[in-house]
């Protein structure tokens, strides 16, 4: 008999009428009424094949089958009842466990560095993978659990992802130092004459910056595209182009360059960076401390 056609209740019933020793004081136990209690030993008896339990007087007593049965269901029963509960608990100091996040790279370099610097004081076995998704994917990869959170731009996803806004950083200009077309101050009209570096992993279509832009009856001219702000930063070092690029992840990949950081020239919505998850993790006690964890390593909203 296959376990998926019991239904492992009945396995409750019988350990308190075995430790009762009364349908009687075993449904009091369950706070269950005596018929339902005698209805679910008896789908248990047809189930087996045995009477499991004798009315001697006013006990019932285990057959041998019963008496056989006992310690394993116990056992069985006990060790389901700790996992359940240790599902419901999560310590960072002890656990081992694995999570997957989601993240772009420019957030990915933001944020690691310190999430992990964080991981080896509270959760040293804690292990994490940091995966590229994509955006088409996440929804459903969240949903599975094979994704445990996710960090990105806001997404139109549906109610089941939750999400959180956790970063606001602004775009920056970035040009190497002493650039022609620049001298105490950036301004729209310089910012125009130049040539840009636009970095996308799309191979065709504008960047955020070009439709406000287009929006505002401006265009600007694009002598590069690539698909990683790092490898444009280093191309601007060497070059008059331009980049613009978020403001936060600019200070890091030109920390050893030499380059400028100007103000955009341009009102342009902030770029938020957001938190989601799936709502199955909504009250998950790991998931809760991991969300908190990530937050905290972006530094809030600023």
């Amino acid at each position: 008999m296959h376990i998926s056609r019991i239904d492992l209740n009945l396995f409750v019933v019988f350990e308190a009428i075995y430790s009762e020793g009364s349908i009687t004081r075993a449904a009091k136990t369950m706070n269950l009424s005596q018929p339902a209690l005698s209805h679910a030993l008896g789908r248990l008896r047809e189930l087996l094949n045995d009477p499991l339990f004798q009315r001697l007087g006013s006990n019932m007593v285990p057959t041998p089958l019963a008496h056989s049965l006992i310690g394993q269901i116990r056992t069985a029963l006990q060790t389901l009842d700790v996992s359940v509960n240790n599902s419901r608990r999560f310590d960072p100091l002890l656990s081992s466990r694995q999570f997957t996040l989601g993240f772009r790279d420019v957030l990915e370099s933001t944020a690691l560095p310190k999430l992990i610097n964080a991981l080896q004081t509270s959760a040293p076995q804690v292990e994490l993978a940091s995966v590229k998704v994509e955006r088409s994917e996440l929804e459903s990869e969240l949903m599975a659990g094979s994704l445990d959170l996710a960090v990105d731009v806001l997404l139109p996803f549906p109610a089941p992802i939750r999400r959180r806004l956790i970063s606001r950083d602004s775009m920056v200009v970035v040009a190497r130092n002493n650039h022609p077309g620049i001298k105490k101050k950036l301004t729209l009209a310089n910012y125009l004459k130049q040539n840009h570096v636009l970095v996308s992993s799309r191979r065709t279509g504008p960047g955020l910056e070009d439709l406000e832009l287009s929006r505002q009856g401006h265009q600007r001219h694009i002598g590069l595209r690539c698909q990683h702000y790092f490898a444009a930063s280093l191309v601007v070092s060497e070059s008059d182009l331009l980049l613009t690029m978020p403001g936060k992840y600019a200070q890091l990949a030109n920390k050893h360059l030499d380059n400028q950081i100007w103000p955009l020239p341009l009102k342009m919505p902030p770029f938020d960076v957001y938190l989601y998850w799936h709502e199955n993790a909504e009250n998950d006690p790991a998931n809760c401390w991991l969300r908190e964890l990530v937050m905290q390593c972006f530094g809030g909203i600023s």
